[in-house]
């Protein structure tokens, strides 16, 4: 049952999802002394969220490591290591996700980012789907079990804002 809540949440989170692309039009590079924590800082991700790493791949990499190799810089054994210039990462767990540069030397300049989803954090529904009139039932409508309840962008937003809501409290328990 849990794998179904958390499909159901991925699912959800998805629909709303964001693309950051990190360093923004300065990409991931040493040149001009970037500052990734600064950039990231000023980001909201949520789950679902795609950060993509755009770079020239004769000159740098992205490596995933674990928050201990972030702080030393250390480059042994990263989680996940990507070369092609145009990585797309789509973020599915909460918490911080750590990358940097395994190019002997980046990492200590300042090419290292940490991407950090927060615990209990659900994307608001937009001023858009907020704004969405919703159509109440008429008698012409034959009648059903939700009578009243018309769908609506903001109803579905606000369901899988619950779920997200209710799989955040199932697994917060658990560990």
């Amino acid at each position: 049952m849990s794998w179904l809540l958390v499909a159901v949440a991925l699912a959800a989170a998805s629909a709303s999802a964001e693309v950051y692309k990190v360093g923004d039009s300065t990409g991931w590079t040493t040149l001009g002394n970037f500052n990734y924590k600064q950039w990231a800082a000023a980001k909201n991700f949520r789950l679902g969220d795609i950060i993509v790493f755009e770079y020239n791949a004769q000159f740098h990499n992205v490596m995933q490591v674990t928050h201990a190799e972030y702080r030393a810089c250390n480059t042994t054994s990263p989680k996940a290591t990507y070369t092609t210039g145009n990585d797309s990462i789509t973020l599915t767990r909460r918490g911080h996700h750590y990358y940097f540069c395994g190019v002997p030397g980046h990492c200590q300049s300042g090419q290292k980012v940490d991407i950090n989803v927060p615990r209990l954090a659900v994307r608001a529904p937009s001023p858009s789907e907020l704004a969405s009139p919703m159509v109440p039932a008429t008698p012409a409508n034959p009648p059903s079990t939700n009578a009243g309840v018309a769908a609506s962008p903001t109803t579905g937003v606000l369901l899988a804002t619950m779920v997200l809501f209710l799989g955040d409290l199932l697994f917060s328990h658990r560990s």
